[in-house]
């Protein structure tokens, strides 16, 4: 096949420019994330062949090797992996094919902060460009198992990249960098110096399960005949193959004998983040069963995480060998952000996905690291507190899923959560925490359900809350619709909507004594009611009186079981058919406007326009709560007619 040339993705150039100019500060890494890449392609052939023993060849060997010719100036990360085709080498190599790139790069060519790079680096697999930093060219050769043929690639990073078929004896994939000169104030080393190659993966990967190999050169004093040192001093060049690395799973070292760099390095090595974890688990297992675990808590969410596209999972050993990468089964969804490896002595190596999903072992380590986790994150909360709320608006509304959907005691999620609250604009609370401040005479926790937090401070449905100095807790999150069908109890109090039902604060003497005087008023206005409802039975099912506003002259309440405002617009952007729902229109009877609609309609028996003043009613009651008019040039009709009589 002739060589073709290709033009990198418009995305793709913008990422190499990044990569080479502002990603990484120490150009270093690109050692350890090509060796990352290399090892990630051992794991998976070696996953593949257990079920397809037909992809190794007689004799095959599991290691990454490096190549170094100091003359030529180049260096060549070499693996026995499970290589590329030339269709995954295009899709791989020179595209960028996932949401959120071009949103991501645009910010960062706006100021290159490190939040946003780092989201480029951990999730969208750079690792490969970062040998643009210290190479002038490079060049891939790769032969996917089972098939014949190879593929090259080469680019100098410039906007184009040239591929062809080629040959390649055995399968995997060689990468050969043409290594720039050595300039330190660039922080480009002398890569072509296995002494410092060896450094930087002792650093850096030295964990790595395969073996990383290369020839090195070293003097060595000639002897002879006998075996002594000859006088002159005479010595030769020997060369030696040299296993860089230790080998060793840091996950079976104890704790104490492992620095937080190496796990920071085996995190960004296991769950392709450039982040640092946000805390590290090591963990063991003793007795009838009997495993290893390494867990990590990221820092920061990936852009993916509530896409539901991703692959999530724990990557699963059996004694040290990898048998699969994302084992969705060691953990329940709402800890699917969590990251790292589970090695068990008790598997099989041949074990398939349908017989793990059965096997009592795995259903063991779920329940095991489940419970550790969710201590793990107790602790954090109770601990520290700070880090626990970084975490909590990276990672809350995962959780909140959990008690929305978790079927096996949800309420063990409960002591996590975190709210926004009326009370306070500079922390969150808790349930705990709120139930300690709740007044003495107050029987449930309010919480009130919308889009957006100002919006729900200054609805009318929290005036008579704020004028009692009771806490209701706002719940902004499309997932907390469904979150508080499930949570309905904590600390055997009643959690309610401060938008549903009839208010009810004070005590019950209190509470009798405002029935009566509604009752009272009801009466006097049961003509204004009348006509309202009249006149609204298209939009409402009900007017009423209200005792929960103390400025606003109306809003709209759900009976308990109704769906609430921000879940009906949910539910019908879903294309969900639904009948539509009509609520309880409430009035104010201590408004300006109540007051005065009652005086002349029915002490002056004068008409007040009563289906213009309820129109406008409803329309107040809909925007303060943020919901759409029912007839947007009605009721600007409506207010131009006012606004011109009143002026």
């Amino acid at each position: 096949m002739a060589t073709e040339t290709h033009e990198f993705q418009a995305e793709t150039t913008a990422l190499l420019n990044l990569v080479i100019n502002s990603l990484y500060t120490n150009k270093d890494v690109f050692l350890r994330e090509l060796i990352s890449n290399a090892s990630d392609a051992l794991d998976r052939l070696r996953f593949e062949a257990i079920t397809s023993p037909e992809l190794l060849q007689d004799g095959h060997q599991y290691e990454i090797r490096l190549e170094v010719d100091s003359i030529k100036r180049t260096l060549t990360i070499q693996d026995s992996g499970i290589g590329m085709s030339r269709d995954e080498v295009v899709a791989n190599i020179g595209t960028i094919a996932k949401s959120g790139t071009r949103e991501l790069l645009q910010q960062a060519a706006k100021g290159a902060n490190s939040e946003i790079l780092n989201k480029l680096i951990g999730q969208f697999g750079v690792g490969f460009y970062s040998a643009f930093m210290v190479a002038d060219k490079v060049e891939l050769v790769t032969r996917r198992s089972g098939e014949p043929t190879a593929t090259r690639w080469e680019s100098d990073g410039g906007g184009t990249f040239e591929i062809s078929e080629t040959v390649r004896e055995s399968n995997g994939t060689s990468i050969t960098l043409n290594l720039k000169e050595a300039d330190l104030e660039s922080g480009i080393g002398d890569y072509s110096d296995t002494g410092l190659l060896e450094s930087i993966i002792k650093r850096h990967s030295d964990f790595i399960a395969h073996p990383i190999k290369c020839e090195v050169e070293r003097k060595e004093m000639e002897r002879d005949e006998e075996g002594q040192i000859k006088p002159d001093g005479a010595s030769k060049t020997v060369i030696e193959d040299r296993t860089f690395n230790a080998m060793k799973p840091i996950w079976t070292r104890p704790a104490s004998e492992v620095t937080g760099d190496e796990y920071t390095d085996f995190y960004r090595h296991v769950a392709h983040d450039w982040m640092k974890p946000l805390k590290s688990l090591s963990l063991k297992a003793e007795g009838t069963l009997e495993y290893w675990a390494l867990l990590f808590i990221p820092s920061q969410a990936p852009f993916d995480l509530h896409h539901g596209t991703s692959a999530f999972g724990l990557q699963l050993y059996a004694k040290q060998v990898m048998i699969m990468e994302n084992c969705e089964d060691l953990l329940p969804p709402f800890l699917r952000f969590v990251k790292g490896v589970v090695d068990s002595a008790d598997l099989p190596l041949n074990i398939s996905r349908e017989t793990l999903q059965q096997d009592r072992h795995i259903t063991h380590i779920r329940k095991w690291l489940t419970g550790k986790i969710i201590k793990t994150l107790e602790e954090l909360k109770r601990d520290e507190r700070e880090q626990y709320e970084a975490f909590w608006k990276q990672f809350g509304r995962v959780l909140k899923e959990g008690v929305a959907r978790e079927s096996a005691q949800p309420e063990r999620l409960h002591p996590l959560l975190l709210f926004d609250s009326s009370e306070n604009r500079e922390t969150m609370t808790s349930l705990a925490e709120y139930v300690e401040r709740m007044k003495d005479d107050q029987e449930a926790i309010y919480y009130i359900t919308g889009e957006d937090r100002e919006v729900l401070l200054s609805s009318p449905h929290l005036e008579a809350f704020a004028a009692r100095g009771c806490e209701v807790l706002l719940l902004t999150d499309p997932v907390d619709e469904i979150m508080v069908q499930n949570l309905t109890t904590f600390d055997e109090k009643p959690l309610r909507s401060a938008a549903k039902g009839e208010f009810d604060l004070g005590s019950g003497e209190e509470q009798k004594k405002v029935k009566e005087e509604l009752d009272e008023k009801g009466k006097e206005l049961s003509d204004v009611l009348e006509a309202v409802q009249k006149h609204l039975e298209e939009h409402v099912r009900e007017v009423r009186l209200s005792n929960r506003l103390t400025n606003s002259p109306a809003c709209l309440v759900g009976s308990e079981h109704d769906m609430s405002p921000q879940l009906e617009r949910l539910m019908r952007g879903s294309q969900y058919q639904m009948p539509k729902q009509k609520r309880i229109l409430e009035l104010n009877p201590e408004h300006a406007i109540v007051v005065k609609l009652s005086d002349r309609f029915v002490k002056d028996n004068e008409d007040p326009k009563i289906e213009d003043v309820a129109d406008m009613l409803l329309g107040f009651a809909l925007i303060a709560e943020g919901s759409e008019l029912h007839d947007v040039a009605r009721f600007n009709q409506l207010l131009a007619a006012t606004l011109d009589e009143a002026l």
